[in-house]
């Protein structure tokens, strides 16, 4: 089991203990989608921001987004940071935290938007969402050489999906697309469900089905805008993977790197190991999480700046 492993780095064991102390016992009552709602967004509203960061409330047409704003950033670069969740959960509050110390790396303002999530808004109701405020970022007038796309696991998966409507409504491509822990089959077939589910504490199968019977309400998980990895990447931006050695959806991340391979498509994935998913959201205990955003950073200045 995976709390009878020696973990080689010692904030990795100290975060994982601690998460696995805020875990429910196996018999409370499962809670609402409200509740679980509620839940995540505490996590992300007591995480600090970075010194001077500005947080600006925006509307895109009735739907509500967030956009930070680190000190001495260069306005003429974006960030549209999708937000993860299993399509159910999470919020621009949730992700608040590591989505203005990926914009401190940057250098740039990130607009995190409210998209629409199941099961009150099922697929395609986040693809056409993050069409939106894409095209949101367009009309006022920013480069799309000049953005990059983000998100984190359910939110990385959505990034891959908004790149392929971009594609396949004739639409400009950003200048990458970085992709944390993304959740891109919703199939649950990867090997790495049964070779590490040992190590992952935060993400199983059955969870996982839960959250996408809630969001496809019955449509079908091999449509490429609900599970990007058995897309055509053709014609798609540069992308970046993190993901984690010891988590489920390592099996995602693979298929992703294969198919942008596949379609000649400029791919890295960085594999760190023992970390848990999206550990880039434990950057205030984790040097390693601190070391991943800023890596993802300077990968966003460098190809938003040729």
């Amino acid at each position: 089991m995976a709390d009878e492993i020696k973990w080689r780095d010692p904030e990795i064991a100290a975060v994982r203990a601690y998460y696995a102390s805020l875990q429910p016992p196996a018999d409370a009552p499962r809670p609402t989608w409200a509740e679980r709602r509620v839940a995540m967004d505490g996590f992300g509203a007591i995480g600090s921001l970075p010194e001077g960061t500005l947080v600006v409330p925006v509307d895109i047409d009735g739907m509500a987004a967030e956009g930070l704003v680190p000190q001495g950033y260069d306005e003429s670069r974006q960030i549209l940071y999708l937000h993860g969740g299993g399509y159910v959960l999470g919020s621009p509050t949730s992700h608040r935290p590591t989505a203005a110390r990926l914009a401190l790396e940057a250098g740039c303002p990130i607009l995190v938007p409210d998209y629409r999530m199941g099961p009150e808004n099922p697929f395609p109701a986040a693809v056409e969402d993050g069409v939106k405020a894409w095209a949101h970022l367009l009309e006022a007038g920013i480069d799309p050489a000049r953005m990059v796309i983000a998100g984190d696991s359910a939110g990385g998966g959505l990034t891959l999906a908004v790149a392929l409507a971009l594609r396949d409504a004739g639409l400009p491509q950003p200048a990458g697309l970085f992709c944390i822990s993304p959740w891109a089959d919703l199939r649950q077939v990867g090997k790495a469900y049964g070779s590490v589910q040992h190590l992952d504490p935060m993400i199983s199968v059955a969870g996982l089905n839960e959250f996408a019977a809630a969001y496809l309400n019955g449509a079908d998980p091999s449509h490429p805008h609900a599970s990007p990895a058995l897309g055509d990447f053709t014609g798609l931006a540069p992308i970046l993977i993190h993901v984690s050695g010891a988590e489920v959806l390592l099996s995602d991340s693979i298929a992703v790197a294969e198919a942008a391979g596949l379609a000649g498509v400029a791919v890295r994935m960085e594999i760190w190991p023992e970390m848990l998913h999206v550990w880039h959201a434990w950057s205030g205990q984790l040097s390693a999480g601190r070391k991943a955003l800023a890596g993802a950073g300077a990968w966003i200045s460098e190809v938003t700046s040729q």
